[in-house]
């Protein structure tokens, strides 16, 4: 259809070699760009997106941390939709049109949600405690009804999330991204991911407790702030 959108999956990568290969190549051929935003690493990540993807586009981010590596990829995306998913396996390419559908219904923002389908999710307890108490400050002080607010698996119209400025440089941007959007009035819904496969090879990247500091003090820091 001439006003179909253009869909643009978006994964950001740090030493990622062993996972991209059992996650490009599931990306739908009806998605129109698929951006990796990479992180300078050290592996050859690159090069097996470029193997596995050849249709991949590969950016540097300019800086450090995923916050940074999300807002160049939102940058420069070309598409009227971004999705973005995890490059580590833990979410399902397959899913995307779960995620899209909700916003050619009118949503402005679809994230998603591994607690919506507490069938598949693998999560340690302490992470799934660490949500928990991120997901519920944010319902305090947002009037959210938010289940995960950690999830790398979410959809957004390039035109929203272009709406709301965005400062992180780390993880926490997940949840700075979550309540800025709820704060500018625009129209979410969560989405269940069905497939929680977890990371697939090699380990988190993030110090957990000093991580979950963080986006709580975000979460409450921009409640307050104008």
């Amino acid at each position: 259809m001439p006003d179909k959108p253009k869909i643009t999956a978006l994964l950001c990568t740090l030493n990622e070699e062993e996972n991209l290969q059992h996650v490009l190549p599931g990306i739908p051929d009806w998605v129109d760009e698929v951006l990796l935003v990479d992180g300078h690493s050290t592996d050859r990540t690159v090069e097996v997106a470029r193997e596995v993807c050849p249709r991949v586009t590969v950016l540097y981010q300019p800086g450090t941390g995923k916050g940074n590596a999300l807002k160049c990829g939102f940058e420069h995306a070309r598409g009227d939709i971004i999705v973005t998913l995890d490059a580590d396996g833990a979410t399902d390419p397959e899913e995307i049109h779960k995620f899209i559908e909700p916003l050619l219904n009118g949503y402005d923002f679809a994230k998603g949600s591994r607690f919506l389908n507490k069938n598949h999710l693998k999560m340690p307890l302490h992470r799934r405690f660490g949500n928990w108490v991120l997901a519920t400050a944010a319902n305090i002080l947002y009037g959210t009804k938010y289940t995960d607010i950690c999830s790398g698996y979410n959809a957004v119209w390039k035109k929203s999330i272009g709406s709301v400025n965005l400062l992180s440089d780390g993880f926490e941007l997940e949840q700075e991204m979550n309540v800025k959007i709820k704060k500018a009035g625009l129209r979410v819904i969560e989405v269940p991911c069905s497939n929680n496969r977890g990371r697939i090879t090699g380990g988190s990247k993030v110090a957990i407790w000093r991580q979950g500091l963080k986006d709580l003090m975000t979460i409450i820091r921009e409640r307050f702030r104008d």
